[in-house]
């Protein structure tokens, strides 16, 4: 985390012009967790996140840990089994999510794929689901990761619907972008150039710019409405083994799947 983003964090806990300060301070305790190399952190670490003092922490450790959304281990704490079923519970009333797995489940090729549906948030995007056909590709991202949308096939399919004018402000040709590999995208220049590609094919490819060795295809899902998240759907492959014939049979699938998500009725 940089020196901005703590002294942010630290401002936020404090409660500075939060209506619910201690609303404030629990859900900076689940960032702070979150974030953490090691998934634990001491309650004077807690406390110097916060900027408040030790036996305040203390209490609103207290209370997170009673509600099961942070656990004791010896003298460190972490995130709770309580947000796991959070979290599936938020999933398990997504339809989008359902019709994503029932796709899967039944499509000739997808089937035996490692197939993930994704959200847009800001300058990354969000895992929901994954559906696990092909245990040789398990080193990719899982449910509840983040990633820069420049480095992921979905990402870039996602951004490619944005409008020209808020890619221009967004990714400015001299910007640096998020680096995981000798292929990742490095300019804000090179993926505007990218998603000219996207838009002429259809469909985003990413060729070991988050993992050496796979590749990945993507396509945003049509908005559902006005105000409907930004989707996409992502298709994983071993470079050893990627085929033209395998990409096709790939893209016309997704291309249906992006179809039943974005209109379920149709």
């Amino acid at each position: 985390m940089t020196e901005s983003q703590a002294t942010k964090r630290g401002n936020d806990a404090r409660g500075h012009s939060s209506p619910a300060p201690a609303v404030t301070r629990a859900a900076a305790v689940l960032d702070a967790l979150s974030e953490s190399d090691s998934g634990r952190l001491t309650l004077s670490d807690l406390a110097r996140e916060l900027g408040i003092p030790k036996s305040s922490t203390s209490n609103l450790l207290q209370a997170l840990e009673d509600a099961e959304l942070i656990t004791r281990l010896g003298t460190d704490y972490a995130l709770g089994v309580k947000l796991v079923e959070l979290g599936a519970a938020y999933l398990s009333r997504r339809d989008e999510v359902r019709e994503f797995y029932s796709f899967c489940e039944q499509a000739a090729t997808l089937k035996g794929e490692t197939v993930r549906i994704a959200m847009l948030d800001g300058g990354s995007i969000i895992y929901l689901a994954r559906y696990e056909g092909h245990p040789a590709v398990r080193l990719t991202s899982n449910i509840g990761d983040k990633m820069p949308v420049s480095v992921c096939a979905v990402g870039k399919a996602l951004v490619a619907r944005l409008h020209d004018h808020d890619l221009e402000q967004l990714y400015p040709d001299g910007l640096e972008l998020p680096v995981m590999t000798p292929k990742s995208l490095k300019t804000g220049r090179a993926l505007k150039d990218e998603i000219a590609r996207i838009r002429e094919q259809g469909y985003a490819f990413e060729d070991e710019e988050s993992t050496l060795g796979v590749v990945c295809l993507g396509m945003a899902v049509p908005t559902r409405g006005a105000h409907g998240p930004s989707l996409g759907v992502s298709v994983t492959a071993l470079k050893a083994t990627f085929s033209d014939a395998q990409r096709d049979a790939m893209v016309g699938e997704l291309r249906e799947l992006v179809r039943v998500l974005g209109n379920p009725m149709g």
